[in-house]
């Protein structure tokens, strides 16, 4: 949590709205509620792993880069372009990107 910020944090209220959504307004609605019910839902649970991932995930994204060289997604990417990089050396370092990116997104497809 952030100063001056108090309890409840903003991953609190975005559980909350998740939860309220998920055990109270899906089991009573239909069609297109329901399916646009659902879709928010899950982009609550994905703006909780966010908050909750996003800080430590960014340094750790951070440190790869740096590893490699290069300052920003940017950057690698024009370097991968320019083949600057073994297959080997990129590997590693794009996988963990991919699977930081699922533990928000779809955490079952992280595994």
């Amino acid at each position: 949590m952030a100063a001056p910020h108090d309890v409840p944090t903003a991953a609190q209220l975005v559980a909350a709205v998740r939860e309220f959504l998920e055990t109270d307004v899906l089991p009573e609605v239909e069609g297109r509620v329901r399916f646009h019910t659902r879709v928010a839902v899950n982009v609550l649970g994905m703006v909780e792993r966010e908050i909750e991932l996003g800080p430590s995930q960014a340094a750790a994204h951070a440190d790869r880069l740096d590893r490699l060289g290069v300052a920003d997604d940017a950057e690698l990417a024009g370097a991968i372009r320019e083949g600057r990089f073994e297959e080997d050396e990129l590997l590693g370092v794009l996988t963990a990107a991919v699977r930081d990116k699922l533990r928000v997104a779809n955490p079952p497809y992280a595994e």
